[in-house]
């Protein structure tokens, strides 16, 4: 699985389409993406890292920079969507951190 994370607007799922040469079809059918919006509502994380590495693409944004919400709610999902990445992030053969459209491989081979 590649686990590919960044911040919101980074041009992460346009940087994975195209390093694998996959047309926007294909990159619908093996990837999954915002996967941090999941994390919030699941009741086991590990689990939900088990099923969502079975993907070939796995991406989220990251949601730990900036203001620390107020709300015990936000807060909570922030930290549950950091967890699941560093669970996905050990999952994976290969993780990528995309910023500004710029990939950093920071575990495993380039995926191109």
């Amino acid at each position: 699985m590649i686990f590919v994370t960044g911040p919101l607007f980074a041009g992460k799922r346009e940087y994975i389409r195209r390093a694998l040469g996959l047309s926007w079809e294909e990159f619908a059918r093996k990837a999954v993406w915002d996967v941090q919006e999941l994390a919030a509502e699941a009741a086991d994380l590990s689990a939900l890292a088990a099923e969502l590495s079975q993907k070939e693409i796995v991406i989220a944004t990251e949601t730990g920079g900036g203001v620390v919400p107020i709300d015990p709610r936000e807060r909570a999902a922030r930290e549950a969507a950091g967890r699941l990445a560093c669970l996905l992030a050990q999952r994976a053969d290969t993780v990528v951190r995309v910023y500004c459209g710029l990939p950093q491989v920071l575990k495993g081979e380039p995926p191109c």
